[in-house]
């Protein structure tokens, strides 16, 4: 596990651009916490890194499900806080997305985890203090790093 405290929304948007230019497509990436935790900060940077391009506009879609960010490598952001359960999230045919050419950022994974593939990098995001947060990287195998 990789384990980080975030001084700031700046390092955390970082930590998450690191962690999209590193991974390769077809990766899926579980974002665990509470509300206002970071995770859309992070995925911004997420987007960031895997992408090439800080200049996308990313927001989270909680209304619409997916938003699809192409560059680099396409990013498959979801944000699932509004789903019931996986067999809605099959029903609309979102894990196609999961065999796609592309990265899949899944806010409140929770929901599907029963149907989420082996191999899912879990980032854990939790409160520290109001500016801090910690971020736990679970990767899918022993001794990964990100990268400085």
């Amino acid at each position: 596990m990789y384990k980080v405290v975030s001084s700031s929304p700046e390092e955390t948007y970082r930590i998450g651009s690191l962690l999209g230019q590193v991974l390769p497509t077809n990766s899926i990436v579980s974002l665990r916490g509470d509300l206002a935790a970071g995770k859309t900060t992070f995925t911004k940077g997420f987007v960031a890194g895997a992408t090439r391009n800080d200049k996308i506009d990313v927001s989270s879609p909680t209304f619409v499900y997916l938003n699809i960010y192409e560059g680099n490598k396409a990013v498959y952001h979801f944000d699932l806080y509004r789903l019931r359960d996986s067999d809605e999230f099959i029903g609309m045919g979102f894990d196609d997305a999961f065999y796609a050419d592309g990265i899949s950022c899944i806010e409140w994974s929770d929901r599907i985890e029963n149907i989420l593939p082996e191999g899912v990098i879990t980032v854990e995001l939790a409160h520290v203090s109001e500016t801090e947060r910690s971020i736990d990287i679970h990767p899918y195998q022993d001794n990964w790093e990100l990268p400085k």
